[in-house]
């Protein structure tokens, strides 16, 4: 399989890239970090030239299985939301990931095979406070799932989102310091009592994207360590 993952330099997107086996292919901003990898093509891809750049690289290079990773976490009160910011956000969690599936969509239909997942949040599914610029771009990318997993479900493609909770990485860390509550008290709000961990994540792609998931298609997957289930 041909897989490329958006955001591999760091967090859920390299630990993706190191547990999957396959032709990786990845993405990111930072060229010296990308290195690590055989292919890889460096973009910004909140920039529409970039953007462009790493749809030609899917086509080219028959991606048969497309893991939308890389996303920016905004925390701010909706008053003090700035319009770039909007912009910024729905760009890169929203706008690009539904781009580059149209780039990979036509090989995996004429190829009669294809596995998209987007990485989406629990803010997604069930919103969060000053985060609604994140947690809409997020909702997005699920009905976006669920469309496009039966208008592609006859050619063998499945889509799904898995919604992570709070996740031990710098992205996660970062996120919980810039809101109103430590990570010790955000940790025992969680049922199970910490984050979840980015290999936990690689997991769950590496099942998706077999076989034996080629039944599971349209879902909202939450791995949240139990947050979704209240309290």
């Amino acid at each position: 399989m041909n897989i490329l993952v958006t955001g591999a330099t760091r967090g859920i997107g390299k630990s993706v890239c190191e547990n999957l086996t396959g032709n990786i292919f990845a993405s990111g901003r930072d060229e010296k970090l990308l290195s690590i990898y055989d292919n890889y093509c460096a973009c910004d891809l909140t920039n529409e030239l970039d953007l462009r750049a790493l749809g030609d690289y899917i086509a080219s290079n028959k991606i048969d299985v497309l893991i939308n990773n890389a996303g920016e976490y905004l925390y701010a009160p909706i008053e003090s939301t700035e319009y770039c910011q909007i912009k910024h956000i729905a760009r890169l969690n929203l706008e690009a990931p539904i781009y580059l599936i149209s780039r990979a969509v036509p090989y995996m239909k004429s190829n009669k095979f294809g596995r998209i997942i987007n990485i989406g949040s629990i803010s997604g599914v069930l919103g969060e406070a000053n985060a609604a610029v994140y947690s809409a771009t997020k909702a997005g990318l699920t009905g976006a799932t669920r469309a496009l997993a039966l208008e592609l479900a006859e050619y063998g493609i499945t889509v799904n989102t898995i919604n992570p909770g709070w996740v031990d990485t710098e992205m996660g860390n970062s996120s919980a310091s810039e809101g109103d509550f430590t990570k010790e008290e955000i940790t025992e709000c969680i049922p199970q009592k910490r984050f979840i961990s980015p290999v936990e994540i690689a997991g769950m792609v590496k099942y998706l994207i077999s076989d034996e998931a080629k039944g599971v298609t349209g879902q909202s997957i939450n791995l949240c360590a139990g947050l979704t289930c209240g309290y």
